[in-house]
């Protein structure tokens, strides 16, 4: 179970001697949408989770691997493809890797791709409910090769008395190893920015529905002036 650090405390290094620690940090995005406050809000996040991310790295010993979900690639290829993806994320790696620890490879390219094109097809309404559970089924069984994947990524770089950090979603399934010792990074800003985004959905649907309303009663008022116009007879010379 992780153990999750909203406020950190050092831990004692000598705890975790030998041992191979993981530092979990929730990869989060903001919608792309020209929103100040979410800005702000996201921004806050980063500064905070690197902070604690400092001060674990101190207690622990170092930072020896750096995982990044949908990264297939590491070193400075790896590098290359954030800074076309994910701006914030190379701008922290590359400290990181410029201070000695290395960014591995976390994902497999078929399988990643895979799920991407899953997720897609889910989007699409399915006039048939056997093809929709079908493909639910393929998804899932897709999703669990991926993040399998990620685990034994994992399991295979990350040595003994060696500290790794993996950004992913944080809704990811990865099953990590029995003797990794899991810090799940948790800022106080990770919390503002999830009521920032709830709020901002549901203003999102709202306008959604707003607009749809809308739509509709343009309409019906459009159907009944055609039908009045239908309905009246020309005069008759």
């Amino acid at each position: 179970m992780a153990e999750e650090l909203g406020r950190v405390q050092r831990p004692p290094a000598s705890q975790y001697d030998g041992k191979r620690k993981l530092l979990l940090v929730p990869l989060i995005y903001g919608p792309q949408a020209d929103d100040a406050e979410g800005t702000a809000v996201l921004q806050n996040y980063w500064e905070q989770m690197k902070t604690q991310v400092e001060a674990l790295q101190e207690a622990l010993g170092g930072l020896h691997h750096i995982y990044h979900e949908s990264l297939t690639v590491g070193g400075t290829e790896g590098l290359a493809q954030l800074g076309t993806a994910d701006l914030r994320s190379h701008s922290f790696i590359s400290g990181k890797t410029e201070s000695g620890s290395v960014l591995e490879a976390t994902e497999d390219m078929d399988v990643l791709l895979e799920t991407l094109d899953l997720q897609r097809c889910m989007m699409i309404p399915l006039a048939s409910a056997s093809v929709g559970s079908k493909l639910q089924e393929w998804h899932s069984e897709s999703n669990r090769q991926r993040y399998d994947h990620i685990a034994a990524n994992i399991d295979s770089t990350l040595g003994e008395n060696e500290t790794g950090l993996l950004l992913i979603s944080e809704r990811h399934q990865v099953q990590f190893p029995s003797d990794i010792e899991v810090f799940y990074v948790s800022p106080p800003a990770l919390d503002e920015y999830r009521r920032w985004f709830n709020n901002w959905m549901e203003q999102q649907q709202a306008a959604a529905a707003k607009e749809s309303s809308g739509e509709s009663e343009t309409d019906n008022g459009a159907a009944d002036t055609a039908k009045n116009s239908d309905s009246t007879e020309p005069e008759s010379e």
